[in-house]
């Protein structure tokens, strides 16, 4: 007796993960739009540091579309990212396996764009500055980031969910908020200090 196709998921229902972790490639990332976007459209896909890939593709394309969406525009395109982000990366780390998957890097692009959307004007200097920070504490978690990651890691015999993906958004905008904060410090510091 023969045996049938494998039993699939009812519609709407989170994908089985896979048996072991799989490894993001560029099949991978066209397979299905959710990847796509979580994977910062190839940028996570970065051999070494994808996190600071889709922080630089980030900023590549914010300072190439900041004239022709202007503040409003920014403000349009955060507000659909963040829920469409929370949708991707969720999906894709059911599908890679892994909770947080390093190739996903969603949560630095948004993240990443909100900061530069609150911080303009600002110098490419500035921008800079705010980059190195941003990496620092998405990085190193110091404090409120890394509470905030750890409160949304998995318990044994949990599967990946939309908690998880929303674990995988949230402690990068706390990085954010960090960024911003310490943004904000420089720049009533160093006036006081006669260095600027």
């Amino acid at each position: 007796m023969m045996a049938g196709p494998p039993p699939t998921s009812p519609p709407g229902s989170p994908p089985a993960p896979p048996a072991a972790p799989r490894h993001a490639d560029w099949r991978f990332l066209l397979a299905h739009p959710a990847h796509l976007v979580a994977l910062g459209f190839g940028s996570g896909l970065a051999p070494r540091a994808p996190g600071t890939a889709g922080t630089l593709w980030a900023w590549l394309v914010f300072a190439g579309l900041q004239d022709l969406l202007g503040p409003a525009g920014w403000a349009g395109v955060i507000a659909v990212s963040a829920p469409l982000g929370w949708w991707a990366c969720t999906r894709t780390a059911q599908r890679l396996g892994v909770a947080d998957p390093g190739a996903v890097v969603w949560d630095e692009v948004l993240a990443f764009w909100i900061v530069l959307w609150l911080l303009m004007p600002a110098s490419v200097w500035a921008q800079l500055a705010a980059f190195v920070l941003f990496r620092f504490f998405d990085a190193a978690k110091p404090g409120p980031v890394g509470w905030v990651d750890r409160r949304f890691k998995l318990r044994p015999g949990q599967a990946i969910g939309w908690t998880q993906g929303a674990g995988i958004l949230l402690d990068d905008l706390v990085a954010a908020a960090g960024t911003l904060l310490a943004m904000w410090a420089l720049a009533w510091l160093m006036p006081a200090m006669g260095i600027l």
